[in-house]
């Protein structure tokens, strides 16, 4: 009965995410809009990103002041409800080449791929336009890790010049009942930092990203 209840609550969640596949977050005062695409509009390539445990996201911003911005995504990694570290994914005014340094256009679109791996660990591959990062972070020996675009589903406002949350991968919040429960996690909005010991999470990655 438990693993019924959990793949309901997986199920369920899931099902929202893709009802919002193509959705602009409105919570900016700034003209800066996002739309995200939760997974391919291809239902047997869906069905295989789910049978392997990929997460994949695709990202559009769009906005008139975001040519000529150079733009930063940073990740804290938190463990039992304590930051551990805080570092660059990407800065693109680190890139080293000029005309990489900052946006050429008002539309600035990246995806990110993600899967737990055997050995423990997120895997993460983010498409910038022309290039992509690889990196890795340690993991709990948990399936249940889950990418998240924190922006839609908490309607966080977004904006030029100063760090807004847009992503998590998270482990879900375990109900009373013994369902689990991403959504629960995911949309509570306020106190990211202190998820973990809010519910009892013990490990979630937290980004950030910054136009400027």
């Amino acid at each position: 009965m438990k693993r019924i209840l959990i793949m309901a609550a997986a199920l369920n969640c899931s099902s929202g995410l893709l009802a919002q596949q193509k959705e602009t977050n409105s919570k900016t005062d700034s003209g800066l809009k996002m739309e995200t695409e939760y997974a391919s509009d291809i239902e047997e390539v869906s069905d295989i990103l789910s049978f392997e445990g990929i997460d994949y996201m695709r990202l559009k911003f769009s906005g008139e002041q975001l040519k000529g911005k150079s733009y930063r995504l940073s990740v804290k990694e938190i463990w039992d409800g304590k930051i551990v570290s805080d570092t660059a994914v990407m800065d693109s005014r680190s890139i080293g080449v000029k005309q990489f340094e900052t946006l050429s256009d008002t539309v600035f679109k990246m995806k990110v791929i993600s899967k737990h791996t055997e050995d423990n660990k997120l895997k993460m591959t983010f498409k910038f336009p022309r290039f992509s990062v690889n990196k890795t972070y340690e993991a709990i020996d948990s399936e249940n890790y889950s990418l998240r675009n924190l922006a839609d589903e908490s309607n966080l406002e977004i904006s030029y010049n100063k760090s807004f949350y847009l992503l998590a991968y998270i482990l879900p919040y375990e109900r009373e009942d013994g369902s689990l429960s991403w959504c629960d996690v995911g949309t509570s909005g306020k106190d990211i930092e202190n998820w973990g010991e809010k519910f009892g999470i013990k490990h979630y990655l937290l980004f950030e990203m910054k136009f400027e």
